[in-house]
């Protein structure tokens, strides 16, 4: 394959470029609309043929930049600059989005429209990044800039959604976190190691009118030294890969590191550029090695930031390290069966016990330097439960935040005088055995949030159920405990922990 053309964001192009798509009406739901559901999830899979099928012989300038720009093929040049009138193919050509010849233009990257949907409304971006393992035909070269997976998605949708002034997006890759940052931050700063990154990022945001962000090359926190954020986001590369020749290196999951060891230095390093009270939230690896679990390790990752911090790891998946090889040698368009997929099965195999790992954990970082005092959040958990996809936590997590912040103020006596109303999207589930009365399992269920199920005894469920935001948790218990014919200081000592860990997670709220 001949050399990619280098990116060159004009703005005055990208503004012509955005003119055209949207009177082309290239938007996700016109794109589904036009090749079908079974042909859009077959694209999102990297498979072509469906869409192409579809299409027929259509040479609207949908059906054009859909073939051109989502499934990255050829297109005739005339029809190219019918669909894009503003801009015309020698303007593609400029920004190093194509490349043109008398009668065809070959795409060099692709521009998927990206619908999304947060506290504030929906909306929608275009992405531009790399030829996909479709568009090429093969395996991807080892500074392949990714556009929106699943990851990506993920950590849109963790970002908190409370204003700040100053933001960081560490391994900016194609820029989605930047865009997303830019909803709620008034400025970004946006680094990472790849000039061809930084210039998918810069001629994003031209592409959907985005300001405020700014591109600086350098790994991890070298280009914002001495430099304070309210928030920080990363999706950093964090696949763990063997470091032995012969195993490609792509930049925009490999960090360089050995094992874990980029997610070590992100978690132990951030602190010293958080503002006080800022928030940083990053996705990761971590690996299990003998009997240490990785969550523990992260513990350890924290301890050993020069910054106090409070931390919130949510521990999402876990991987034996086969399925972890596995999972990553495919994604870099390496085949099963073929003799070099059984020879990178081999060297992650080797590498992974050579630290004696047994397992490789994935799941959500946030951390938060307090704006006063010590740490007051440790929490370590496994949340594997499933999650409707596209799911957006983040105001789930300042909710959590909030409602963490409110109770570490109040002592027992304070958490017993306030008064709380069950969430909204809570329900019960309650377990009979054939005959008996009485339930075997009371469960509290949670629609909204991480989607927990918490069992339940009837003293909490009792609490729960009552919780209208009339009378005070107090009296709510001294009334359970003469139900129930229990002591009611007993009752009290049992119950209040439960109500911190249910307000918490977002079965009850303050009223």
């Amino acid at each position: 394959m001949p050399p990619r053309p280098d990116l060159a964001p004009e703005p005055a192009l990208c503004r012509a470029l955005a003119a055209d798509l949207g009177a082309a009406g290239f938007f996700s739901e016109a794109l589904r609309a036009a090749w079908g559901e079974t042909a859009d999830t077959a694209t999102a899979r990297g498979l072509r043929s469906p869409a192409l099928r579809a299409l027929g012989e259509r040479t609207d300038a949908l059906a054009v930049l859909g073939r051109l720009f989502v499934l990255g093929m050829p297109q005739p040049g005339a029809a190219v600059g019918e669909a894009l009138p503003r801009t015309g193919v020698d303007g593609l050509g400029r920004l190093g989005l194509a490349a043109v010849d008398e009668e065809t233009v070959t795409p060099q990257a692709i521009i998927r429209p990206q619908s999304f949907t947060d506290d504030r409304g929906s909306g929608q971006w275009w992405i531009a990044s790399d030829l996909d393992e479709a568009a090429l035909g093969g395996a991807l070269p080892d500074d392949h800039v990714l556009g929106v997976g699943g990851a990506s998605l993920t950590l849109a949708g963790l970002q908190l959604p409370t204003p700040v002034a100053r933001g960081l997006d560490i391994g900016a890759g194609c820029g989605i976190q930047s865009l997303r940052a830019r909803r709620d931050v008034a400025a970004v700063v946006a680094t990472d190691v790849s000039d061809r990154a930084l210039g998918f990022t810069q001629l994003n945001a031209l592409l959907n009118g985005v300001d405020g962000i700014e591109v600086r090359r350098g790994s991890l926190f070298e280009p914002v030294g001495g430099e304070r954020f309210d928030r920080i986001v990363s999706n950093p590369p964090f696949v763990i890969t063997p470091r032995v020749k012969g195993v490609p290196a792509y930049e925009y999951r490999d960090g360089g590191l050995q094992g874990d060891d980029l997610v070590a230095a992100v978690v132990s390093g951030v602190g010293a550029h958080l503002a006080p009270g800022g928030v940083a939230q990053l996705l990761g690896n971590w690996e299990d090695r003998g009997a240490r679990s990785g969550l523990d390790r992260v513990r350890q990752w924290v301890a050993a930031s020069d910054i106090p911090l409070d931390a919130w790891i949510v521990e999402r998946e876990r991987l034996d390290p086969l399925s972890y090889a596995e999972l990553w040698i495919r994604d870099g368009g390496t085949l099963p069966g073929s003799p070099e997929f059984a020879q990178l099965i081999d060297a992650w195999l080797e590498d992974f016990a050579a630290r004696g790992v047994t397992g490789i954990g994935f799941g959500y970082v946030l951390l938060r330097r307090p704006a006063a005092g010590a740490p007051t959040l440790a929490r370590y958990e496994r949340v594997p439960q499933s999650l409707d996809p596209g799911t957006a936590l983040g105001a789930h997590y300042a909710d959590a935040l909030a409602a963490h912040d409110r109770l570490a103020a109040l002592d027992d006596a304070g958490l017993a005088a306030s008064v709380l109303v069950v969430g909204a999207d809570v329900t019960e589930a309650r377990h009979h055995l054939p005959g008996i009365e009485s339930p075997s399992v009371i469960e509290l269920r949670q629609g909204g949030g991480f989607a927990r199920t918490v069992p339940a005894d009837p003293g909490l469920a009792a609490l729960v159920g009552a919780s209208d935001g009339d009378l005070p948790v107090g009296a709510l218990i001294d009334a359970i405990a003469s139900l129930l014919e229990v002591d009611p200081a007993e009752l009290r000592a049992e119950l209040l922990p439960a109500v911190r860990e249910l307000l918490f997670t977002g079965f009850l709220r303050f009223g």
